[in-house]
């Protein structure tokens, strides 16, 4: 609930007002007074409720800011009797909010992950309980999501457009539709809490002894029983919606550093992508009510939810092709810009027959540890170990030949079983290129040599579903820089500006 101002305070009396609560300002104090409605999701309708709804926002904000809510005054009328009641607080300084720091662009940095440690700190004790686990758990947020995307529907097709509602549901969904295993392991990881519900950057307020954190979500407890992720990621949203995107994700790095919670970039990226969509939504409602101004809102905010989902989309990308062709480099680079990991055929294959990954086992052509038999237990295990990354919300590259159509279409269903975006490519270069790589490399996990590549040519299938990525001999590396950009290209058509990592890509043993 913001208030303008010149200095500490806009005048010494002023006031605010939202659809179920006014707030009177009064030198260093703060009045809000419930409004007596019935707005369905929240009843204020009698003295008793209002006076009950009191109590318990103050209760519930002491979490945040115990030394802002001072507590609750009755209201007398002139027959001296209580006829109201008031939540009394510290009235904050209204230069002094995030969204004022980040719109005038003053140094924002520490306030803000001083509310990433806050915020951590207070989920680390918040209660968790079943009935709390079940409010977070994903079957909620998908029953979230599906009433958000039809009340999008009915009130912003004509504001935002229908094929946007529908890529916004359809990647919600298939997100949601493989990642029960995330989920789970959310809840019993206890990262489902009791949280703040609604972290907007006008209810923050930097202070030089520390942030105070407003206005919790207090008239519907289970809109606040969430994943501490999504009670982040209402305000990394809210800061990219003003202007600030490094901050968001400096802000949600942090939040992970200080709850200590490993969740995979996909998983900020879907929370993140809900909150838009759900202000989106509102922003449609108030333009359906005649507020001109809220279409370009909702615009702006369902093309943050459509950027976040689409950089979350979990994603399998298959890079084939022959010896030497520079498949393992591409691995190495997607996963360098992605901050993905990488599951590589030839480390696998090693660890399975017991040998060191950098130590040779050359053989003859499907002999040793290359017969189709090693090679089909390889390959199943590859695929094992991404199927249990991507049902965890991990995007996968596998570093393979892929050169038989089986292999392939083993991969197309493991994608499908986990509904994951698959992604195809086969590396090409030229012969002398691929030659001079293979008899140069040294210390490599692939023990293939040039009679080798051309064996596997002869057997090779055609491979129609994939994208070619050449590479070109340069001394300079523009090929395989060329080759990246062809390559993330494919993998995120849309862009792929949003790259949040957790640590380090991901070189699993094998």
């Amino acid at each position: 609930m913001r208030q303008k101002s010149d200095g500490p305070y806009a005048s010494f009396a002023a006031a605010a007002e939202t659809h179920s609560a006014v707030v009177y300002f009064a030198g260093d104090r703060a009045y809000k007074l419930k409004k007596p409605v019935n707005l369905g999701f929240l009843d204020f309708s009698t003295e008793e409720l209002r006076a009950a709804a009191c109590v318990r926002e103050t209760e519930l904000n002491r979490r945040f800011a115990p030394d802002v809510y001072l507590g609750v005054a009755k209201v007398i009328a002139p027959d001296n009797e209580p006829c109201d009641h008031l939540v009394v607080m510290r009235r904050m300084p209204a230069q002094r909010a995030l969204s004022a720091l980040v719109r005038e662009g003053e140094p924002a940095d520490e306030p803000v992950r001083e509310v990433a440690r806050t915020l951590a700190a207070q989920h680390a004790s918040a209660s968790r309980s079943g009935q709390i686990d079940q409010a977070g758990g994903r079957d909620a947020l998908r029953g979230r999501w599906k009433d958000n995307v039809e009340q999008a529907r009915q009130v912003g097709e004509a504001v935002i457009g229908e094929p946007a509602v529908s890529e916004v549901g359809s990647l919600a969904d298939q997100f949601l539709a493989g990642r029960r295993p995330l989920f789970d392991g959310r809840v019993a990881a206890g990262r489902i809490v009791d949280g703040h519900g609604d972290l907007l950057a006008d209810d923050i307020y930097c202070l030089g002894d520390g942030p105070r954190i407003l206005d919790c979500l207090d008239f519907d407890d289970r809109l606040r029983w969430l994943d501490g992720v999504d009670d982040a990621a209402f305000l990394a949203m809210d800061l990219e919606r003003l202007g600030a995107p490094s901050l968001a994700r400096r802000f949600i790095e942090w939040y992970g550093e200080f709850s200590g919670d490993p969740a995979p970039a996909s998983l900020r990226h879907h929370y993140v992508a809900y909150r838009a969509f759900v202000r989106a939504k509102v922003a449609c409602i108030k333009h359906a009510q005649g507020d001109g101004s809220a279409g370009d809102d909702a615009r702006r905010l369902t093309e943050l939810t459509l950027r976040h989902l689409r950089a979350g989309a979990v994603t399998m990308v298959l890079i084939g092709g022959l010896p030497g062709t520079g498949k393992s480099t591409l691995a190495g680079a997607v996963a360098d810009r992605l901050g993905w990991t990488v599951l590589a055929s030839d480390r696998v294959r090693k660890e399975l027959a017991g040998v060191s990954p950098r130590q040779s086992a050359a053989s003859a052509y499907a002999t040793g540890i290359y017969t189709s038999e090693w090679t089909e237990r390889c390959y199943a295990e590859l695929l094992h170990r991404a199927r249990m990354l991507l049902a965890h919300g991990e995007s996968v590259i596998l570093d393979a030949s892929w050169i038989t159509e089986s292999q392939r279409a083993a991969a197309a269903r493991v994608a499908d079983d986990v509904s994951a975006q698959l992604v195809q490519l086969r590396c090409d270069a030229p012969q002398d290129l691929a030659r001079k790589r293979l008899m140069t490399r040294h210390g490599s996990l692939s023990d293939a040599d040039g009679a080798i590549a051309r064996q596997m040519a002869a057997v090779m299938d055609p491979w129609p579903s994939a994208t070619t990525v050449g590479s070109a001999q340069d001394a300079a590396g523009a090929g395989e820089v060329a080759g990246l950009a062809r390559a993330l290209e494919v993998i995120r058509p849309q862009g792929s500006e949003h790259v949040w990592r957790v640590g380090r890509p991901v070189m699993l043993p094998g």
